[in-house]
């Protein structure tokens, strides 16, 4: 995707390059000098506007890695958001879980399992982080209906 828009830049800036269509330049010159090479004095930069452009963190980030996660693993082999594959649907876990379960929930990520949901067992993750599966924890969680 990142190729496409920076591809369609470029594209874009060498068409507006090349054109033979003519800028009209002021008729009257001003030659530089000290006095008139800064005609507005540079503004203070407010660094809670660079905080907000740059990752955010929080619920909010811990969510979307979550679901970032979930879409790089296997998972969705099994499961899917809202029917039952061979897994419960993430919205039915959703439903049965609460915020005091993430842990738990992290560790059968890690563990694997069976039983709660039928006799299919779910395939163990062991080389991930408890943490990158509690994350993935909350996205499911925030999938509650």
């Amino acid at each position: 995707m990142k190729k496409l828009l920076l591809t369609a830049l470029l594209l874009s800036l060498s068409i507006t390059a090349c054109s033979d269509k003519k800028e009209s330049v002021a008729k009257e010159t001003v030659p530089a000098t000290e006095s008139n090479i800064m005609l507005d004095e540079p503004k203070p930069v407010d660094s809670s506007a660079i905080a907000s452009t740059t990752a955010a963190s929080g619920p909010e980030a811990d969510i979307a890695e979550g679901k970032s996660l979930v879409e790089g693993t296997d998972c969705l082999a099994c499961h899917k958001v809202d029917t039952k594959l061979v897994g419960p649907a993430y919205q039915e876990v959703a439903a049965k879980y609460t915020e005091a379960d993430i842990d738990h929930l992290a560790q059968k990520i890690i563990d694997g399992g069976k039983g709660v949901w039928g006799d299919i067992p779910m395939t163990p993750h062991a080389g991930m982080s408890k943490e990158n599966a509690q994350k993935m924890v909350k996205y499911i969680l925030s999938l509650k209906k």
